[in-house]
């Protein structure tokens, strides 16, 4: 175990190891472009429908089975169904990703815009506020909180599970891992592994910390 550990070390820090268009460089940029990418298209899915129907009430049961059923989903079978009528392309990948990162979006907005206290919202309309100044001055500013942990939880989860690109033979960091597993190479394998865990607990602490520099008045 001590050895392997050795060697997983020696892996990761090799500076040719880090060199190359299959360098752990190149293959991270690989990755987050997927898991940014693939995020960003899911927020300007989800947060439109969280908003929409947290605003209006409306659709809600529809919107959030709908989520639920899309979280349910296995990730891996959606990339081989898009793959077999769409062929080999990194649009398979896409919707798999987004397909994970919508619920989490959906449901968060939805849940921060449902727990707005409505005696606010009803005091903004009786100063006479509009339906969509209600929206955007009262509601959305009080649900941030919650709408920015369900982008947090969407990215997480698309870091962890892009390296599915790799399976349609794509890049990313995924590519050590199915690599790895081809050659028997448990080394590479862990090492993948390790790499991916690392990208989320960064972009996790990263988003953490501006959502609490962002919030911090709410708690002053």
């Amino acid at each position: 175990m001590f050895e392997l550990f050795k060697n997983l070390g020696t892996w990761l820090t090799s500076g040719s190891q880090w060199a190359g268009s299959d360098g752990i460089a190149h293959r991270l940029g690989e990755h987050l472009q997927y898991s940014l990418l693939a995020t960003l298209i899911a927020a300007a899915i989800g947060l439109p429908l969280g908003l929409l129907i947290g605003h209006t009430g409306k659709g809600a049961f529809v919107a959030i089975n709908l989520a639920s059923f899309g979280r349910a989903l296995p990730t891996v079978g959606l990339v081989v169904l898009v793959f077999l009528a769409g062929g080999l392309s990194m649009l398979p990948v896409y919707v798999a990703l987004v397909a994970l990162a919508v619920p989490a979006i959906v449901t968060n907005t939805y849940a921060g815009m449902t727990a707005v206290d409505p005696d606010v919202k009803d005091a903004a309309r009786g100063q006479g506020m509009r339906g969509h100044q209600v929206l955007f001055q009262v509601e959305l500013p009080l649900a941030l909180p919650l709408i920015m942990t369900g982008l947090r939880l969407a990215l997480i989860q698309v870091v962890a599970t892009a390296t599915i690109a790799a399976y349609v033979s794509f890049g990313g960091l995924g590519r050590y891992v199915f690599d790895g597993l081809a050659q028997r190479d448990l080394v590479q394998v862990l090492g993948g592994a390790v790499l991916v865990a690392v990208v989320a607990v960064v972009l996790d602490l990263l988003l953490s910390t501006l959502q609490r520099f962002l919030f911090r008045h709410r708690t002053a």
